[in-house]
């Protein structure tokens, strides 16, 4: 979280691991198994980190940027539901990091370029990165370690998903509209034809959007045929990534910078740690508040105490530990532990390293977040998406067969 001169988190995670299993804390052989457990997920990761650059690259965030400023007529209000549109199915698709580091500056600039107040936009780029990541098991890296503990296909798991995923949206939404009023009333009389006249319109880039929606079809087909989704991953970055080459818009040292060894190390390194920790006592005094069962009070007992421990240590580790405690109970434990994980962050900065990424793209603009007023927001959104989406994976668990 601090990142002294802007180092990467492996520094400290690197250490860590070694730490642990040099003094006996994990053995080499625990460690590596481990290692091995995660090893797909994180080759899913820096798959899906090349494929959402190389379409940055390519102008897909560009693009969706125009359409949302010629979509809102320059109206706060309209120009807030297209965020949420664009934010949702960006975060769904591409992962949380995507909308936060690759959406957040395009929202900034439609703002600008429109004229009005970017705060609930901005805003909404960073909860939906946390909210709207719980459809499918690529939007995010918590939701990569759940699907694979919960035995599910790619198509059953987004089924389960939707109901929840669409409720914690909606939440978000009408807590927005609300809270944002006094921004989203501001030059609410603004000419509708701003967005047609005064915004630049750069093309679709149909190729890019193809491969992406083509990837989305493989991760689908690839699970059920029992292949790991990160086959599909990899080809549609491997796509990208030769076009790009041929093209001349990125270097292979290009590549690698955007798939972000760094982080991937602190992943893996972080997972040992957290392995050690469990085993350690950790595991032991969190399994007595850990309901068992899927009835509606389970859920959302679970789902709350994912939540309560995210913002405690961060969701990263706090799936790492919830996970193996859940499973034994099933399927719709493990899924609340990822509503809490993935709702329950944006209640505080720490609660995830995306809204750590948020608050560093704001600094850049200028712009520093108010934690008052980060963390009002988050109160009144956190309780009723987790209340609600809860009730939604209840019943998308009754209804989904």
């Amino acid at each position: 979280m601090i990142r002294p001169r802007g180092w990467p988190e492996a520094i400290a995670a690197i250490p860590a691991a070694a730490l642990v299993v040099g003094t006996g804390a994990l053995s080499p052989g625990a460690a590596g198994t481990q290692a091995r457990q995660l090893a797909p997920v994180i080759g899913f990761l820096a798959a899906i980190l090349v494929l959402a650059q190389l379409c940055d690259d390519d102008g897909l965030f560009r693009a969706c940027g125009a359409w949302m400023a010629r979509r809102s007529g320059g109206r706060p209000r309209r120009l807030l539901t297209q965020v949420f549109i664009v934010a949702s199915v960006t975060t769904a698709v591409l992962s949380l990091d995507a909308t936060v580091v690759l959406l957040t500056p395009v929202v900034f600039a439609t703002a600008a370029r429109l004229g009005v107040r970017a705060k609930p936009h901005v805003y909404a780029c960073t909860h939906l990165a946390n909210s709207a990541s719980l459809l499918l098991p690529v939007s995010n890296l918590t939701n990569l370690l759940a699907f694979a503990a919960s035995g599910l296909s790619f198509q059953r798991f987004a089924a389960l998903m939707a109901l929840p995923w669409l409720t914690a949206i909606g939440t978000e939404y009408m807590v927005f509209r609300r809270f944002f009023a006094t921004d989203l009333a501001a030059n609410e009389t603004t000419d509708q034809n701003v967005g047609d006249h005064d915004t630049e319109r750069p093309g679709m880039p149909m190729f890019t959007l193809t491969v992406v929606v083509l990837t989305l079809a493989g991760f689908v087909a690839a699970s059920a045929a029992g292949v790991s989704p990160a086959w599909a991953a990899f080809a549609g970055a491997a796509v990208l990534a030769v076009r790009a080459l041929g093209r001349g818009l990125v270097t292979p040292v290009g590549l690698v910078r955007s798939a972000d060894v760094p982080f991937l190390a602190f992943v893996l390194c972080l997972g040992i740690v957290v392995k050690a920790v469990t085993g350690h006592g950790l595991g032991r005094a969190l399994t007595p508040l850990l309901p068992g069962g899927t009835s509606l009070p389970a859920l959302l007992a679970t789902a709350a105490l994912a939540a309560a421990l995210a913002n405690i240590c961060n969701n990263l580790p706090a799936v790492l530990v919830l996970l193996p405690l859940a499973a034994p109970s099933g399927t719709g434990a493990v899924l609340a532990v990822l509503l809490g994980v993935n709702i329950g962050p944006n209640l505080t900065y720490t609660g995830s390293l995306a809204t750590l990424l948020w608050r560093r793209i704001l600094n850049r603009h200028g712009t520093s977040p108010g934690l008052r007023e980060f963390t009002w927001l988050g109160v009144l959104t956190v309780p009723a998406g987790l209340v609600l989406a809860a009730l939604a994976l209840w019943a998308a668990l009754k209804i989904v067969t």
